[in-house]
């Protein structure tokens, strides 16, 4: 899984979410789906502040699904599952508004424009 492409995992984001019904209702947009990723980040943060350690990844067995082949998959849960969430919402909103080549550039361009900023830059202390 580690060696695939940012454009392989927005792709298959927006895929699963159509699949599982999440498109369905035409009213839904990208301030919703905002939300929803600032949620996620909200998630991420109660991880954190319930004591956990960003590395911690519990797993809830209570919501076990499998799969076709007949392998439990296990949700895993913490500050990481709920970054991946944030990933996997964002990618599925910018496969649904058909961005995925414009964010790789623009990926591209915020990634090198980084690299040459200032040290500390915008006077901020962290």
């Amino acid at each position: 899984m580690a060696d695939r492409t940012i454009r392989e995992l927005i792709t298959e984001s927006h895929t699963t979410a159509k699949e599982k019904g999440w498109w369905e209702n035409p009213e839904r947009n990208i301030y919703e789906q905002i939300a929803l990723m600032h949620s996620e980040l909200s998630e991420a943060l109660e991880e954190l502040r319930a004591g956990y350690a960003p590395n911690t990844v519990r797993y809830d067995h209570t919501r076990a699904v499998t799969t076709p082949e007949g392998t439990e998959l296990v949700k895993p849960e913490g500050f990481l599952a709920e970054i991946a969430d944030l990933f996997i919402r964002a990618s599925d909103t910018i496969g649904a508004y058909d961005l995925t080549e414009s964010f790789l550039i623009v990926l591209t361009e915020k990634l090198r424009y980084n690299q040459h900023r200032p040290y500390r830059h915008g006077g901020k202390t962290a």
